[in-house]
Formats: structure tokens, sequence, C-alpha cells
């Protein structure tokens, strides 16, 4: 194998490996908004944990992340707006993230 398939082979591997992180990070703040949505809507314990794993399935109907914030402003009217969801959720990818640097 050349050095330039070994280096092609290389970056593959960090793509990969970048894209599955990714994945897990977004899929772990997800998770946390659900939580946060959940207070905000008096749920606790079982039923938040519920509630949260819808918030993760709703990610999956389109692609971005706009499925999530339609969900969670529907269910938040008068609660929160798009904006603070939008804003909860950047700063909660940043503490998935780092829970997820830590687990490795």
């Amino acid at each position: 194998m050349s050095t330039f398939d070994e280096r092609e082979t290389a970056f593959e591997n960090k793509f990969a490996h970048d894209e599955e992180m990714q994945f897990k990070a977004v899929a772990r703040r997800n998770k946390l908004v659900g939580i946060w949505a959940a207070d905000l809507l008096g749920k606790s314990g079982a039923e938040a944990d519920a509630y949260a794993l819808e918030v993760v399935k709703a990610d999956f109907e389109e692609a971005g992340h706009d499925d999530v914030v339609r969900k969670l402003s529907a269910d938040l009217t008068g609660r929160a707006d798009e904006a603070a969801i939008r804003a909860k959720m950047d700063e909660l990818l940043l503490i998935a993230k780092a829970q997820i640097l830590n687990e490795a």
C-alpha cells in the first residue's frame, strides 16, 4: 500500500469517526433538551425520560434539527419561544460534546 493510499484511508477513518461523534453528540443534545423541556412541562422521572426519548425520535423525521425545534415549539407554547429553544439546543450541544469526550 502506498503512502497516498495510507493517507486516504486515514482521512476516511477520521471522517467516519468525526461523523459518528457528531451523531452521538446531537442525539445526546436532543435527550438533554428533551429533559429540559420535560421539566418546563412539569414532567419528572420516567415520564420525563419518555418525553426526552420522543424528542430524540423527532430528530429522525427530516434532515437537520428543525423537526426537533418544531416539536418543542408546539409542546412548549407559552413556556419557551423558538429563539429560547434554539439557544438551549446550542448550549446543550456543547455540554453533550463535552460529556462524550469525557466518556471516551
